[in-house]
């Protein structure tokens, strides 16, 4: 069955835990970007949640031409959603 995965500050995410989700803390940008790596590379996760934390950690990573955002649609990559503030 396809997986939901919380990422981001703990006291954002741990209340996913209560809907079913899988919930991955990460309190800084290189613990945002390993904790997505592994997340995306599981093929069972369907769905990423992303604080606005974690969404604007990626941002520095992914703002060169032609790199994914956080918000993009990409075939093969779990869909990504950032949480409102």
């Amino acid at each position: 069955m396809p997986r939901v995965v919380a990422v981001g500050e703990l006291v954002r995410v741990a209340g996913f835990a209560l809907a079913g989700a899988d919930v991955v803390a990460a309190e800084d940008g290189e613990g945002v970007r390993s904790a997505l790596a592994a997340v995306e590379a599981d093929p069972d996760v369907a769905v990423v949640l992303l604080t606005p934390a974690a969404a604007a950690a990626l941002a520095p990573a992914e703002a060169e031409p032609g790199a994914d955002t956080a918000s993009d649609v990409v075939p093969g990559r779990p869909l990504r959603v950032v949480m409102p503030p």
